[in-house]
């Protein structure tokens, strides 16, 4: 069992899939995206952002709307081919796109010869070398359709939203979905091509117990999820008006959501998954599981990731796009995005400028959630040494010199660890979710 310090989960902490996080963007000119996509070189990664779902989710936080008018949808789509010609042309030529990830909301909301019509449009505009594509997937709008046009696109990768096989948490969420959905989306994945598929499961939902977490863990393991992903439900009904319809009183209380993660954290690593950090999971062969064992495990703003390069561009309403010096994210209301891409206009007007202290620090936060150490410089010590003795006196981290190592019993403190580097925590706490 982990020890549990419920005085040290007490703060908020982001999920750090950037430093800065998201929190602290302000404004940005536009220009200074466009300069960053002109100066990138080498291997670099795309993310395209469908913010479409056939039903809305109680408890999502995503950028996402019903997917029912469809020409909301369509007028979507041509913003979204318009910028990708216009970051194309901004790319230099010698620019390689290594990755490909589609998210939402749920890409599988558009009609399988659409998701077609975009990966055309990439193959078209850009250099594509030995890409790797992986994708987001909703199995309630999943059929034999879209698994052949996964099949053709050549995704390898894909995440199914799961979250829980218990129906009566299903429902207290909006998301019902039967085990033979699931089951079917399988055989059609599987079918299509994909060797690496994760499932995201959820901890701390309503009216959830231990047994209906132990029967979503075990019936994932069944089924033969490559990683598993299993998520802290985040109430933050203030940020999320959605999540009003989910009664706080439902939820389980802090300590069993520590038993919740330290349950799913021992069942699956008995079941042969490879920790990854303290929530992920991943087969042995799996090229996440292959990450972590090697040292070379990133993150990024879809999570964990094997992918290296250090450039990763956004495209869609509200995608982040990320690179050394450099965050910016994209208009976030869908009107104005479709109007200024159509226009053949970059959309990002908020983000930071990554000063080489933000990028030292954040280089610390992500080797201590990838790897669970990090070296630090001599004034990063100075400044935190201190915030550093409630964790070393209870065991959760070591400190050598400027080496500082994360224990196995402080793996579900390594976001609070890690936001001890964060400087603008202070001023942004409020927005974000419980530690664990």
């Amino acid at each position: 069992m982990w020890p549990y310090h419920p005085d040290l989960l007490e703060t908020p902490v982001p999920r750090y899939t950037s430093y800065p996080t998201a929190a602290d963007f302000g404004e940005l000119p536009t220009s200074a995206l466009a300069q960053a996509i002109g100066e990138a070189s080498g291997d670099i990664s795309l993310y395209l952002h469908i913010p479409f779902c056939e039903k809305i989710c109680f408890y999502c936080g995503c950028n996402t709307g019903a997917a029912g008018r469809r020409q909301r949808v369509a007028s979507y789509l041509a913003a979204l081919h318009a910028e990708i010609e216009t970051v194309a042309t901004l790319l230099p030529r010698d620019a390689r796109v290594r990755r490909v990830a589609f998210g939402g909301g749920s890409p599988n909301a558009i009609e399988p010869a659409e998701f077609i019509d975009l990966v055309d449009a990439l193959h078209r505009n850009f250099w594509l070398d030995k890409t790797e594509w992986s994708i987001e997937l909703d199995p309630r709008s999943m059929d034999s359709v879209w698994g052949e046009a996964i099949a053709e696109a050549g995704v390898t990768r894909a995440s199914m939203g799961v979250q829980t096989f218990a129906a009566h948490c299903q429902q207290a969420i909006g998301r019902v979905q039967d085990d033979q959905m699931i089951c079917r989306s399988i055989d059609w994945l599987r079918s299509a091509g994909v060797t690496s598929l994760n499932f995201d499961l959820m901890y701390g939902l309503p009216g959830q117990t231990r047994e209906d977490l132990a029967v979503s863990l075990s019936y994932t393991a069944l089924l033969g999820a490559d990683r598993i992903a299993v998520f802290g439900y985040a109430h933050v009904p203030h940020i999320v008006p959605r999540q009003k319809m989910i009664p706080a009183d439902d939820l389980p209380g802090r300590d069993e959501r520590f038993a919740m993660a330290n349950q799913a954290f021992e069942y699956l690593t008995r079941k042969g998954y490879k920790e990854v950090g303290f929530d992920h999971f991943a087969l042995p062969g799996d090229p996440m599981a292959e990450a972590a064992r090697t040292g070379t495990l990133r993150r990024n703003f879809q999570g964990f990731t094997d992918d290296q390069s250090e450039v990763l561009i956004g495209l869609g309403s509200s995608a982040i796009s990320g690179f050394p010096g450099l965050i910016a994210q994209n208009e976030k209301n869908n009107g104005r995005y479709r109007m200024m891409a159509s226009q053949g206009l970059l959309t990002a007007s908020v983000g930071i400028t990554r000063s080489a202290e933000d990028q030292l620090r954040a280089r610390v936060i992500e080797e201590l959630l990838c790897k669970g150490r990090a070296a630090l410089s001599p004034c990063l010590l100075l400044r935190h040494e201190e915030e550093f003795i409630p964790f070393l006196e209870r065991g959760l981290m070591t400190l050598s010199g400027l080496d500082l190592s994360i224990t196995p019993q402080g793996l579900p403190y390594a976001r609070v660890i890690a936001s001890k580097f964060d400087q603008f925590r202070a001023e942004t706490k409020p927005q974000f979710s419980s530690a664990i």
